[in-house]
């Protein structure tokens, strides 16, 4: 009589299965958007509710989130506390959405955790979202931190990570995305977004528009939160960028006392950022974190080294000089185009991918159209076809070529490039993933 033999799945397979089994929103768009937390309460239910084991800071916005909760993640790491980020989307292992301190959970972690809930998940089917927030918040509490960077997904209110009772929440601005969701003015985007205020939590409002404020200021005295607006207690007085550094001189609104620092992530629009963080880390030390100033400028100028973040404004080569940006909603162009104006260069060749929920015309009207274009697409079902994109963008003048893949229009963008051209890869967070530099004969 032979013995049973179990078979142990490999991460790739895990992975398959998760892929394959459960509705990934950045994959197939809205379809797989559960506007409910009742699985996510489930989920937590079912694994002893780990999100109440560690303190927790959330953080939500339209742009700006990932590098918010990454600078945060990077000052708390830097002064000394076991931190937890959880974010979304990934650019290129999945486990890039679950870190400890920086580091990635564990291969073994997913695998296991995957074999557990596989009857949770093909009884209830969650969302990939749901099943993955449930997976950050047991790694968690598994490693013991002591606060964990907790990044919404999509919205606020209905978003899976909204069943914790953060110490702190922070709201980085609003703007126009996924208005098939989330409502197609800024007032009701506003008010999902406003949705992770909780009693008696304070919130930290990056930016706000006329129409947005008032929103923020009604959630939080209803639920008798302290509510604190960055741009009022501190400005960016002065800035220039340094080889890969972007200098900032911040000056207090009320006494003008001016710190100086130095950030790695070298996106202008990380000005706006560096001050929503700053209040943020203000508000953590009255509520006793021990941060000092050091740490706070070692954390700002580390960001990337201690949290892995990618994709903002990421150089990967100098001549011809070549940037990643995951920018891809009317805001996010927008802050590109405006770091555009302040870089020198012969020529601009765009490599571009959008996903077919964006409003495309949103985009195509403001890129533009004295580049080249390289329309290309991210290998996801949701990707819009190149020769569309390239089609749509004939009509407001940007021309180019198509190719099939993302790394093909980066060659060909080099090819074609002299040492003082510039080269960006944008419109997608997943063209922006789909990159792989090392393929790339520069």
């Amino acid at each position: 009589m032979s013995a049973t033999v179990f078979f142990m799945p490999d991460y790739q397979h895990t992975l398959d299965y998760l892929f394959a089994r459960l509705p990934m929103f950045s994959r197939i768009g809205s379809a797989a958007y559960k506007a409910d937390l009742h699985n996510t309460i489930q989920l937590c239910t079912l694994l002893g509710n780990p999100q109440n084991k560690f303190k927790t800071i959330h953080v939500a916005g339209t742009n700006g989130k990932g590098s918010t909760s990454h600078t945060v993640a990077a000052i708390l790491q830097a002064a000394g506390y076991k931190t937890g980020l959880y974010t979304s989307p990934h650019l290129h292992d999945f486990r890039e959405r679950i870190r400890v301190n920086g580091e990635m959970a564990e291969d073994a972690f997913v695998i296991d955790f995957t074999e557990r809930l596989k009857p949770f998940i093909e009884e209830k089917e969650p969302s990939f979202f749901e099943i993955t927030v449930g997976m950050a918040f047991e790694y968690f509490a598994i490693c013991n931190v002591d606060i964990a960077v907790i990044e919404t997904g999509l919205g606020g209110r209905l978003d899976s990570t909204n069943v914790i009772t953060p110490i702190l929440s922070v709201i980085t601005n609003i703007g126009y995305d996924h208005v098939n969701i989330l409502g197609d003015t800024l007032p009701k985007i506003a008010f999902e977004k406003a949705g992770i205020i909780k009693k008696g939590v304070p919130v930290v409002i990056g930016e706000t528009l006329a129409e947005t404020k008032p929103v923020f200021l009604n959630k939080a005295a209803a639920e008798n939160a302290p509510i604190y607006f960055a741009y009022e207690k501190r400005c960016i007085a002065d800035w220039e960028m340094h080889q890969n550094v972007l200098l900032a001189t911040v000056a207090d609104t009320q006494t003008d006392e001016r710190k100086n620092y130095s950030l790695s992530l070298l996106g202008l629009y990380q000005l706006k950022n560096l001050l929503t963080v700053l209040e943020a880390i203000h508000q953590l030390k009255l509520q006793g974190f021990n941060i000092s100033e050091p740490q706070i400028a070692d954390g700002l100028l580390r960001v990337k080294k201690l949290t892995g973040l990618e994709g903002r404004w990421q150089v990967i080569h100098q001549k011809p000089y070549t940037v990643l940006d995951v920018g891809h909603n009317e805001d996010g162009i927008k802050q590109i185009i405006e770091q555009l104006h302040h870089c020198t260069f012969a020529h601009l060749h765009i490599v571009i991918g959008l996903v077919k929920d964006k409003d495309v015309s949103m985009v195509l009207s403001q890129l533009p159209k004295h580049a080249t274009y390289y329309f290309t697409k991210a290998q996801i079902p949701r990707a819009l076809s190149e020769i569309l994109l390239m089609e749509q963008a004939n009509e407001y003048g940007l021309n180019g070529h198509t190719y099939p893949s993302v790394n093909e229009s980066l060659q060909a963008a080099v090819s074609h490039s002299s040492q003082h051209d510039m080269i960006l890869v944008c419109g997608s967070v997943f063209v922006v993933g789909d990159v792989n530099a090392e393929l790339i004969r520069w």
